[in-house]
């Protein structure tokens, strides 16, 4: 859910005496300077005139990685590729822009086709297998490629790993290198039941997950849920990764509470595929065992397992694949053991939990010679301070001395920290242009990051100016402004630049 927080404004004494500890606070005066300053370089101007036009229409290239939380393990000479392979997605109107740049240099369309390899991050390991990757274009104009030979040696001793994907045009021109997040290595599926305690292996309500089916266990059979045009399918090339949220039982399908734990066999869930919406009606989820569901289980489900979706409310119907279509088995009773449900393959399914990493950056505007890893990565922000004076922590990954916030079209005063964290002094409304007067509705400007070459990190942050409604009781509140009343303007503007602002932050 979208995290939305605001600070009342503090004393401006006790704002200034907070914060001197950390050595780098500004002054409104002398914030107010450096922004007009005419004495501002002609680059600044430039380059804010570039982040408008960004702002207007904004080309962004945008790098996504969807991969398993957990990989298993190979021994000896058998290779256990990962499961679902690590598919990597190239979208944005930037790209086709950057076709367009490389065009007109004359380097032709060739000089334009993106390829890549992945890997295995080579810490701890001195034999890192790569693979290298050809993408090709879909009906929704989005690039596509995987990894279906990956795999991680006994020899190679690690807990955790990522995967790196570096990307070039074929021209020889290197776009940069981006990383998963972490995998967990595991040696196999835990057949022990799994207890709440560890839930390392658990999965709760609201994490992403991917299915997929193998008849008679063989790994050429392989079949992946997934969505096409708006439907549910069996693919044998492409996998989707689905939220999996925990029902309450005793709700409507339309109502549809979701809540919040771990997910354990017998609850009802609902599956919601991330990328498109599209949504199972609510299924009650089981535990498979030698192809019977178990009806009578109600532990936690971990990584890997075997599992099976029955339809809530029908008469032992289940989630079920034939080929590349999707459709409703019916599970037979067994006459010895009224606990169990016999299933067809096709009704058997593997449940693993999946993660997905997003890098977003715009070349359109700059004239880049260096690769744009490391892209970074927003988190979270923290604000402090208030009034004449406030102060925001932007969290994350990947941050470096080059970058600069920018609040819309403002650039803001930016000290680097860490790689995980970046503080700037919040600018003023005033920065944002002359109407600033006649602010009556909070001012929602997008959250960038800018490196000093002048490429664009967007983000899904935003940051909202909102002025405080502070009456006296009683005190009749005019609706409307008199074109002639000066008065007011003169009111409204004190008002405007003392402390009178909640400053919100969401994404």
């Amino acid at each position: 859910m979208p995290g939305v927080w605001k600070l009342l404004p503090v004393n401006r004494a006790e704002t200034i005496s907070r914060n001197n500890q950390q050595n780098h606070l500004l002054l409104r005066s002398q914030r107010k300077m450096q922004l007009f300053s005419p004495n501002i370089p002609c680059r600044s101007s430039l380059l804010q005139d570039s982040v408008r036009r960004y702002l207007q229409l904004p080309a962004d290239q945008t790098v996504l990685i969807l991969h398993a939380k957990v990989a298993q393990k190979s021994y000896g000479n058998e290779k256990r590729f990962f499961c679902p392979p690590p598919c990597v997605y190239l979208s944005g109107p930037g790209w086709k822009l950057k076709q367009e740049q490389i065009k007109a240099r004359d380097l032709g369309e060739a000089g334009f086709r993106v390829c890549g390899y992945m890997g295995l991050d080579s810490m701890g390991s001195s034999l890192m297998e790569t693979q290298k990757l050809s993408f090709e274009e879909q009906p929704d104009a989005k690039g596509f490629s995987c990894a279906k030979a990956l795999y991680i040696s006994d020899t190679d001793k690690r807990k955790h790993f990522r995967l790196v994907l570096k990307l070039f045009f074929s021209n020889g021109q290197e776009i940069g290198t981006f990383h998963s997040k972490l995998i967990k290595v595991i040696s196999k599926p835990s057949q022990k039941k799994q207890s709440l305690k560890n839930t390392d292996l658990c999965i709760s309500s609201g994490s992403k997950v991917s299915l997929f089916n193998r008849l008679r266990s063989q790994t050429v059979s392989t079949r992946y849920l997934s969505v096409e045009g708006g439907a549910f399918i069996a693919s044998a090339r492409q996998w989707a990764a689905f939220t999996l949220h925990l029902a309450d039982e005793r709700c409507s399908r339309s109502e549809f509470p979701l809540r919040e734990g771990y997910i354990r066999y017998g609850s009802v869930v609902q599956l919601v595929c991330t990328a498109t919406g599209v949504t199972l009606p609510p299924l009650i989820i089981r535990k498979v065992m030698k192809q019977y569901a178990m009806l009578d289980v109600d532990e936690p489900i971990s990584q890997l397992h075997k599992c099976a979706f029955q339809l809530q409310g029908s008469d032992r119907m289940y989630l079920c694949l034939s080929t590349d279509k999707v459709i409703q088995f019916q599970a037979s009773p067994c006459p010895k053991e009224a606990n169990r449900e016999l299933l067809n393959d096709g009704s058997c399914w593997t449940i693993i939990s999946t993660e997905t990493v997003e890098y977003t950056f715009s070349e359109s505007l700059a004239c880049i010679r260096e690769p744009v890893s490391p892209v970074p990565l927003i988190a979270a922000l923290q604000l402090t301070g208030g009034g004449d004076v406030a102060m925001l922590e932007v969290q994350g990954e990947y941050f470096h001395a080059h970058l600069k916030v920018w609040f819309g079209d403002v650039e803001a005063e930016t000290m680097y920290r860490s790689p995980k964290s970046l503080v700037c002094v919040v600018p003023d409304v005033s920065a944002f242009g002359s109407d600033w007067r006649w602010l009556r509705y909070p001012i929602t400007v997008p959250l960038l990051l800018i490196r000093d070459d002048g490429l664009i990190y967007s983000s899904s942050f935003t940051f909202t100016y909102t002025p405080e409604q502070s009456c006296v009781p009683g005190q009749q509140v005019l609706s409307d402004v008199p074109q002639d009343s000066d008065k007011l303007l003169d009111s409204i503007h004190q008002e405007f630049t003392r402390t009178n602002f909640h400053l919100f932050m969401q994404t």
